[in-house]
């Protein structure tokens, strides 16, 4: 049975866009764990856009399942995970001019530097991910670095505008997770899934984890946090 991570990243971008203190996103993530959340997960951009530093501790002090910290392959960004010491961390690429992480990390091509960040956070304790498009290359790569997870990236998936380019991508994302789980990995997805796509993803078997953040908080500026999270976790399930 797959878990449920929730992205309580734009609650803190509602906050932001005020510059005060609420909506707060360790209240969310408090609201979201008590609905059925098995974790919750923050991505600490390079920028500060939305998660700030004090978010990332209140929350290590707070969250009672597990945190996963989303992050750049970045000296300053592994020098903060080994000191606030999430669960995991997912190494994600990041762009400065972009809205959203807008494809997955190139491990083949920037396998060495990854291969040092992933054994500083493993030598730390922390539980390494990678978030990858689903090609076999990246797999593989994972693997090799060392990654005890990858996150496959379903972004075109949810983005198809067309039924036969929706199979095409549901193969690959299907064909990732295989391989993924072969060579051992933790396999778990995300990126624009919501209430209405994420079925098909969630009905193949073997992914530990979906990761979802801007649907559920749309949701739950509707209907609140509580009722956003359970509709998703039985969508999942």
């Amino acid at each position: 049975m797959a878990l449920l991570g929730v992205n309580v990243d734009h609650v803190a971008t509602i906050r932001q866009a005020r510059g005060g203190t609420e909506p707060d996103p360790v209240a969310a993530a408090a609201l979201a764990e008590l609905a059925g959340a098995d974790g919750i997960t923050v991505h600490l951009r390079e920028d500060r856009r939305h998660i700030q530093d004090r978010d990332v501790r209140l929350l290590r002090q707070t969250v009672q399942t597990r945190l996963n910290l989303e992050m750049a392959a970045t000296d300053e960004m592994v020098a903060i995970a080994l000191d606030i010491l999430p669960d995991s961390v997912t190494l994600v690429p990041e762009k400065r001019e972009e809205l959203t992480t807008e494809g997955g990390l190139d491990v083949c091509l920037h396998r060495n530097l990854i291969r040092k960040q992933t054994e500083l956070l493993r030598q730390g304790g922390i539980s390494v991910s990678l978030f990858i498009d689903p090609d076999l290359e990246q797999v593989k790569a994972a693997h090799r670095v060392g990654a005890d997870f990858i996150e496959i990236h379903t972004g075109s998936y949810c983005e198809a505008g067309n039924e036969d380019l929706r199979r095409r991508e549901l193969e690959k994302i299907e064909t990732a997770l295989r391989a993924g789980r072969k060579l051992g990995l933790g396999v778990n997805a995300g990126h624009g899934l919501n209430y209405q796509n994420v079925g098909p993803v969630a009905r193949m078997s073997g992914f530990h984890e979906f990761n979802i953040g801007h649907s559920i908080v749309s949701r739950a500026v509707l209907v609140g946090m509580d009722r956003a999270v359970r509709d998703m976790v039985a969508l999942i399930r």
